[in-house]
């Protein structure tokens, strides 16, 4: 139906047009037949629509449609994206975005990878999504919350409910820190256990990658990294032990070459893309603050390559009264703490 109603939009111009002249045109068109098109046109729907629209003006919750170019970038781009897309909150499709999800029955050993990964990332600007779900999606909204990054929750009902409602006040928190709740569902829909499914293929659109923490086989988030392979999105699972059931599922998707193996978070944080967390430390913290923590040698040599990019050990030398056979061991001791960086020619630059 998703793809119909956007097919009929293109092919009439509009929906008021699909909607007054169908019955009409449907013979000329592709794909359509008389039991397709039949109830289009039902004044009952028209009365459902504009109650609809009462309730989201009544609850500030924006409507975005799929022919109007006012679902998220990425989501627009996927055939089976929804032709409605309800919003409360604020969402800014500028940023970088990761969808993060995992099983309900979420041990410490993901909640720990939860934890270290927005730890590392907090310094970061972008977006996480989740289903705000029990388990992993709470844990990522709420470490989210926590570490100030704007957060994405997508659910698989109508916004007349929050479902579970152990969440409620979560996803009050998400708007108020300047999050989003999205959903493709009407007033009318209960969180039926179909929707779930249908849910996690827009968790999985909205961001070029998609990371599964935990999941046993078969676990829902499989269908999220499914629709994400789909979609030729980048799929991370973070491997565990062949015995804990939590674990199975990704290490699965890893065996298929369904998923990379998340190896360390610094090589995930690469991947993802999000390089800019050095440059914001940079902000946060001056040079003289960062070089305090080095040696007397290590500071004196730091300072002259910061000054003088891409200096030669020779013209170290000139600067500094040390002979080069004691400046060597300290420029290497610096470039094992991520300090500096050699060029051929003996040349180097702070990094």
């Amino acid at each position: 139906m998703i793809l119909n109603f956007y097919k009929l939009v293109r092919i009439f111009g509009s929906a008021k047009n699909a909607w007054e002249n169908i019955k009409k045109e449907y013979k000329k068109l592709d794909g359509f037949g008389h039991k397709m098109v039949s109830d289009i046109g039902n004044p009952e729907h028209l009365k459902f629509a504009n109650k609809e629209i009462e309730f989201c003006e009544k609850n500030n919750i924006k409507i975005n449609l799929r022919h109007f170019n006012e679902l998220p970038q990425l989501l627009n781009e996927c055939d089976d994206a929804p032709a409605i897309l309800y919003q409360k909150g604020n969402f800014d499709n500028s940023k970088e975005k990761v969808s993060i999800v995992g099983t309900r029955n979420m041990t410490s050993y993901g909640k720990q990878f939860i934890h270290d990964f927005f730890e590392e990332t907090k310094s970061c600007n972008y977006i996480s999504v989740s289903g705000l779900a029990l388990g992993v999606d709470k844990e990522v909204h709420e470490q989210s919350v926590h570490n100030q990054i704007s957060t994405v929750a997508v659910l698989a009902h109508g916004f007349h409910l929050l479902y579970p409602a152990k969440n409620r006040k979560l996803s009050e928190k998400i708007i108020e820190e300047g999050g989003t709740l999205f959903t493709e569902f009407n007033s009318s829909r209960k969180p039926d256990r179909e929707n779930f499914i249908q849910r996690n293929r827009i968790v999985a659109g909205i961001s070029p990658s998609t990371i599964v923490v935990e999941t046993a086989f078969g676990g829902g988030s499989i269908s999220t990294a499914t629709f994400a392979n789909n979609y030729n999105r980048e799929v991370f699972a973070l491997p565990g032990k062949v015995t804990d059931k939590q674990s199975q599922g990704c290490n699965h998707l890893i065996f298929q070459n369904k998923a990379k193996t998340i190896s360390t978070i610094k090589d995930l944080i690469d991947n993802l893309g999000f390089n800019n967390t050095k440059l914001k430390t940079e902000e946060l913290f001056s040079h003289n603050e960062i070089a305090v923590q080095l040696t007397e040698n290590q500071e004196l040599i730091y300072n002259v390559i910061f000054n003088n990019p891409q200096i030669s050990l020779d013209d170290i030398v000139g600067k500094i009264n040390l002979s080069s056979h004691k400046i060597l061991p300290v420029i290497l001791e610096l470039e094992l703490l991520g300090k500096i960086k050699s060029f051929s020619g003996r040349q180097f630059i702070v990094i």
